[in-house]
């Protein structure tokens, strides 16, 4: 699964659910979920004040890069990521290799009670995407083509959207 995912309702509300109660049982400021392409999936928690496009662009780069460091040193991977600011913290972790869980948290909150939450949230969201896919693959044999919302869109379409 490649590329872009394909988010079914059903799937979406459960996603949905196992953020928000990550949220409150890692008392966290913010949780979001992005596509490693860095299109944020879901959020929840204080982002009103929060450019949420920019913060899962700059998630998904920092993943990239920090793949980037591991492959240079003889790792495989770095699946957990943690900075640590003098209010804030952020922990990124990687959920099976498709998607990346960000936990955003303060002094209400600790490294360790996050880890713990994550590593349950993230065994629960790999599973619904391991159904997604079976989805997606189930819907591919049954002859029905799965594409984006945006497929049928053109490069011609843009420029004349964004044209004066």
């Amino acid at each position: 699964m490649e590329g872009n995912i394909v988010l079914y309702d059903d799937e979406y509300q459960k996603i949905k659910e196992i953020i928000q109660r990550l949220n409150e049982e890692a008392n966290a400021r913010v949780v979001f979920l992005v596509d490693k392409n860095g299109q944020q999936i879901a959020a929840c928690g204080e982002i009103e004040n929060l450019d949420t496009t920019s913060l899962a662009s700059l998630t998904a780069g920092n993943v990239a890069a920090t793949d980037g460091l591991a492959k240079l040193i003889g790792e495989k991977e770095f699946s957990i990521l943690f900075h640590e600011g003098e209010r804030d913290n952020i922990h990124i972790s990687l959920v099976g290799k498709r998607v990346i869980l960000v936990v955003i948290f303060d002094q209400r909150s600790s490294l360790g009670l996050v880890r713990l939450r994550v590593k349950r949230a993230s065994i629960e969201l790999e599973r619904i995407f391991d159904a997604i896919v079976k989805k997606v693959e189930e819907k591919q044999k049954e002859g029905e083509n799965i594409e984006t919302p945006f497929a049928e869109i053109t490069d011609e379409d843009i420029d004349n959207l964004f044209s004066p």
